[in-house]
C-alpha cells in the first residue's frame, strides 16, 4: 500500500467516527514529516460551531501540535472535496499538498464548483492529488446518507 493510501485509510477512520457520533462522515490527518501530525472528522453539529469541517479541525490539531499555525510542508488528506471554506484555510496553513478521495459535485471548490486553490490573488499555491481510495470515501458517504433516508 502506497502512501496516499495509508493516509486516506487513517482519514477514512476519522470519517467513521463522525458518523458514529452523528455527524456527516468527512475526515481529515495532516501529515508532516512522513508522520501523522492531526486529526479531524466533522463536528459542526456537536462543537455548535459552522467551522469545525474534518479539514478545519486537522488543521487546527496539527497547528496546535506544531506551536505554529502555518504548517509548511504539510500534506492533508481528507476522505471528500473540500469546500471553499476549507480551501481557504489550507491556503492561510500553507498546506503543500491536499490529497482528497471523492469529489463533492454541490460543494467541492477544488474540482467541481469551481478552483479557488488557484485563484491568481492567492499568496500561496497547493498541489492537488484527487481519486485517492475515490470508492471507499464514496460508500462511506453515500452509505450515511442511504441511512438518513431510511434507505439502509
Amino acid at each position: 500500500m502506497g502512501e496516499h493510501e495509508r493516509f486516506m485509510r487513517a482519514a477514512l477512520e476519522q470519517a467513521r467516527l463522525g458518523a458514529e457520533a452523528g455527524e456527516v462522515p468527512v475526515g481529515a490527518v495532516v501529515v508532516l514529516g512522513g508522520e501523522i501530525a492531526g486529526r479531524g472528522f466533522n463536528r459542526p453539529i456537536a462543537a455548535a460551531d459552522p467551522t469545525a469541517h474534518a479539514e478545519v479541525v486537522a488543521l487546527r490539531d496539527a497547528a496546535a501540535r506544531a506551536g505554529n499555525y502555518r504548517l509548511p510542508g504539510a500534506i492533508l488528506y481528507v476522505t471528500i472535496e473540500p469546500c471553499l471554506m476549507c480551501v481557504g484555510a489550507m491556503v492561510h496553513a500553507r498546506v503543500e499538498t491536499l490529497v482528497f478521495g471523492a469529489p463533492e459535485p454541490k460543494a467541492g471548490a477544488v474540482a467541481s464548483t469551481c478552483r479557488a486553490h488557484e485563484l491568481p490573488s492567492l499568496n500561496h499555491r497547493i498541489g492537488v492529488v484527487s481519486g485517492v481510495l475515490e470508492s471507499d470515501c464514496r460508500a462511506l458517504i453515500q452509505e450515511f446518507f442511504r441511512g438518513r433516508r431510511g434507505q439502509v
